[in-house]
């Protein structure tokens, strides 16, 4: 990784979180050794973002900072356009109606000459045999995902046993037409991937789940990877 994608990177993980992150947690995810890491602060801190660190506390980016505005090339436009409309036709309502805003966003923000490319991406969305049928609200298990909420489910698995779990929620993944949710799971002290259409009931928990969740993500792509190859 370039330095200048990494410095990008440190800025979206700060934005990411409300709490302070030390700047072992920032090296160790970054995969890169705490003197860089505060080689790259201080390069931040000298551009002035403003960025706020403690000694045993970590780092946090102050409240109301913004990103000046990306300039996108023709292929970066046509592969969001293109992701956008496949969440579409995909995803849950909410996320859809998300997806839609994004590309008439996209189109308004854009040079005049470069929105063809926009709108002619966007109308090859990818069209569904059947809705996946869901008990809950998405809209709600992503807001757990980003909070880092633990959640207690009712899933129903292959076998039809119904089972009671708490688990972290990590990500929403997409396999052959059906939506999963990757988690740690409590119970079974391991990774875990739960069917979306499977969860007979959701509760968001008050308590958040400890650790970084992309340090978890980073647990379960290993562990994934592992399983492949053994």
């Amino acid at each position: 990784m370039r330095r200048t994608e990494r410095l990008f990177q440190i800025i979206q993980i700060l934005r990411s979180t409300r709490s302070p992150i030390t700047g072992r947690d920032l090296a160790d995810e970054l995969e890169i050794s705490i003197r860089t890491l505060y080689r790259d602060m201080a390069e931040l801190t000298a551009q002035r973002i403003p960025i706020t660190g403690e000694a045993g506390i970590g780092y946090v980016l102050d409240d109301g900072y913004d990103m000046p505005p990306l300039m996108l090339t023709a292929d970066e436009l046509e592969a969001a356009a293109l992701g956008a409309a496949w969440v579409a036709s995909e995803a849950d309502p909410s996320l859809a109606r998300a997806a839609r805003d994004l590309v008439s966003k996209l189109s308004e923000a854009i040079p005049k000459e470069l929105r063809p490319i926009v709108l002619d991406a966007s109308s090859k969305a990818i069209q569904t045999q059947s809705k996946i049928s869901e008990r809950f609200d998405s809209a709600l298990l992503r807001h757990a995902i980003r909070e880092r909420y633990r959640l207690q489910l009712t899933y129903t698995d292959r076998d039809k046993g119904t089972t009671e779990r708490i688990v972290w929620p990590l990500l929403i993944a997409f396999l052959d037409r059906s939506r999963y949710l990757v988690a740690w799971c409590e119970t079974r002290e391991d990774y875990r991937h739960f069917k979306t259409d499977r969860v007979n009931e959701l509760k968001v928990l008050g308590q958040k789940y400890p650790g970084r969740r992309a340090v978890l993500i980073k647990g379960w792509e290993e562990a994934t990877a592992k399983r492949m190859h053994s």
